[in-house]
């Protein structure tokens, strides 16, 4: 899916020293990318839970939080509380933002071989879409 750096960074090797701001490994940076996506997805979860209860979403919303503990080493993600969503919020706009953040999850997921989390995205997009109307999902 992306193509490997060939060459090393000329940013490190600038006037023969090594810099001291730290270097994380590329499964380090997709490790963030991946718990960003995830809690972005946990966050409109737990919005789809305020304006519309089920068991499914209480489930999901626990699977997401337990993914991103994983992937940030125990810390657990801020959850808003289920009161928090006000004023008129459509319930499509909503399960549309939780496909497009389910399909980035994804993407990384995979690109990172995150079996789990890979699983848990592909669940989520599928839940999202069947809320949908497919002429609403297309058009988006």
């Amino acid at each position: 899916m992306y193509e490997p750096i060939r060459a090393k960074s000329v940013h490190s090797t600038m006037a023969g020293t090594t810099s001291d701001f730290p270097h994380r490994s590329r499964e380090e940076e997709l490790d963030i990318q991946l718990a960003g996506h995830l809690a972005a997805l946990l966050t409109v979860t737990d919005e789809l839970r305020a304006l519309a209860p089920s068991a499914d979403l209480d489930t999901a919303a626990d699977r997401l939080a337990d993914q991103v503990t994983r992937l940030r080493a125990g810390r657990t993600p801020a959850r808003a509380p289920l009161t928090a969503v006000t004023g008129r919020t459509s319930l499509a706009s909503v399960h549309r933002r939780a496909h497009a953040l389910a399909g980035r999850a994804l993407v990384v997921a995979a690109s990172r071989a995150d079996t789990a989390a890979a699983i848990l995205s592909a669940e989520r997009m599928d839940a999202h879409a069947a809320a949908l109307e497919p002429r609403e999902l297309a058009s988006h």
